[in-house]
């Protein structure tokens, strides 16, 4: 079941522990196409948890890039809005209450193990993760607790993979049909940090819930997380929103375009005297939108995501390091930057 909510929602949630670059611009501009339209609102909430990765000032500069590029989010950190606070870190008692509810009704459990307990624990065959072994799985939580507490650790809390013996399928809006065995794939996942922080898969969907999110399109890096966070939704007794995964950006060798980052930051581009028009067609275009005028969400009506293609998309780091070449016409692009395979849906 997936929810109905008017107007739909999308949001961009990005982590400011690194820049902002093409791709992550790139995904940011799809998800505010996307649900731009068909009528929606489009929020940006900063995902900071993990604020002893976040550099001093990050945040801001992330929203500084956003705001270069002209993609001003309906609701956000700056923008306000009547889902506020924005920022992960301003909302951790939600998260507390969430993984309350998740004990009580027996899908979450606490847990003592430290990583090193978990060395020879398992990997799974397909997503090489460390499957959890269970060893708190049936302890009392006392005991758990105790044993924690003798060991100088705070206590984690994990999901009860077990729930949910099936097998969790999905069709995700770019992907396409997707199956994964929680219990022989992912195990029982953290949902609660021994530092007392939330994890990532329990606080992104306790804030897609409380901000009525209807569609999560993100980058294909997150598409092993889906069937988690699918699993919480359904402990939670929630509707799902509609999951879609857009393909990394990557180099002419394959290398994910994250990985190879360099000079490309926007923060980099535009202290360059880099404008954000060109790049902006460039991005367009590669998603399969026709871009007319300098409206943005004038370009959303040409958006479908039958349009996305489902291969990465190749761009050469040589096309944009300098502001001619990153801001150059669309003809000068490098006959790498295109999408490869070929395959549309």
């Amino acid at each position: 079941m997936h929810r109905t909510l008017q107007p739909p929602r999308g949001r961009f949630a990005p982590t400011p522990s690194g820049a902002l670059h093409l791709g992550s611009l790139r995904t940011a501009l799809a998800s505010a196409l996307s649900v731009w339209s068909v009528g929606g609102r489009w929020l940006v909430r900063v995902e900071d948890l993990d604020r002893a990765r976040t550099p001093e000032g990050a945040t801001e500069t992330l929203l500084d890039d956003l705001a270069w590029a002209g993609l001003t989010a309906d609701e956000g950190p700056r923008e306000g809005g009547p889902s506020a606070p924005y920022l992960q870190s301003a909302r951790g008692e939600r998260y507390r209450a969430a993984l309350d509810a998740l004990v009580a009704d027996g899908f979450a459990y606490p847990c003592a193990c430290s990583r090193r307990d978990l060395e020879s624990a398992p990997v799974a065959p397909h997503t090489r993760e460390t499957l959890y072994p269970g060893t708190c799985r049936a302890l009392p939580p006392r005991e758990v607790e105790a044993r924690a507490h003798a060991l100088g650790r705070g206590v984690a809390y994990r999901f009860q993979s077990a729930r949910f013996a099936e097998a969790i399928t999905w069709h995700d809006a770019v992907m396409g049909p997707q199956r994964e065995d929680l219990i022989t794939e992912t195990g029982d996942f953290v949902l609660w940090r021994a530092d007392g922080v939330a994890a990532y898969q329990l606080a992104v969907v306790v804030d897609d819930l409380a901000m009525g999110v209807t569609e999560v399109l993100r980058g294909d890096d997150l598409l092993p997380s889906t069937a988690r966070q699918i699993a919480l939704y359904r402990a939670l007794g929630a509707a799902l929103p509609r999951f879609g995964h857009l393909p990394l950006v990557v180099t002419p060798d394959g290398a994910r375009f994250a990985k190879r980052l360099g000079s490309l930051a926007i923060k980099t581009l535009r202290e360059a005297g880099v404008g954000p028009e060109a790049l902006l067609v460039r991005l367009a275009l590669s998603l399969g939108v026709t871009p007319r005028g300098a409206d943005l969400r004038a370009w959303a009506p040409s958006f479908a995501l039958a349009k996305v293609p489902r291969a990465p998309w190749v761009i050469d780091p040589r096309d944009y390091a300098s502001p001619r070449g990153a801001g150059g016409s669309i003809e000068g692009s490098s006959s790498a930057e295109r999408s490869v395979g070929g395959t549309l849906r």
